[in-house]
């Protein structure tokens, strides 16, 4: 998508301090972190919301998700613990039309969480 800020950052039009990247993801520190480890993990391949992906986007979702755990191990917070987040859809709190996993650490975590 052209208009889409997260295919920017895919397509190198948007510089991002990328952390991880590999043929189907990438991951990025959150330009405004809600915890010490704040990254946003990405497929390449634009999915408005979840509920716009589909079954062939099964391996990928799973992919984000074992991207997610190894970053975790990475910055310490795989044994202590850590929250993904997707959010799907404005009263879910989305805002880039991308999805996308929150990996949030490095501190104590409430319930509920908003």
């Amino acid at each position: 998508m052209e208009d889409c800020i997260f295919c920017k950052i895919v397509n190198k039009q948007i510089p991002s301090n990328i952390i991880y990247e590999d043929d189907k993801s990438l991951a990025f520190n959150d330009i405004n972190p809600q915890a010490p480890v704040h990254i946003l993990i990405i497929p390449k391949k634009h999915i408005r919301t979840l509920l716009e992906s589909d079954d062939t986007d099964k391996e990928l979702l799973g992919h984000l998700t074992q991207v997610a755990r190894d970053i975790a191990n990475e910055k310490g917070i795989g044994t202590k613990g850590f929250r993904l987040v997707l959010n799907s859809g404005l009263e879910a709190g989305q805002s880039v039309w991308h999805i996308h996993l929150h990996l949030l650490g490095g501190r104590k975590m409430s319930w509920p969480p908003g």
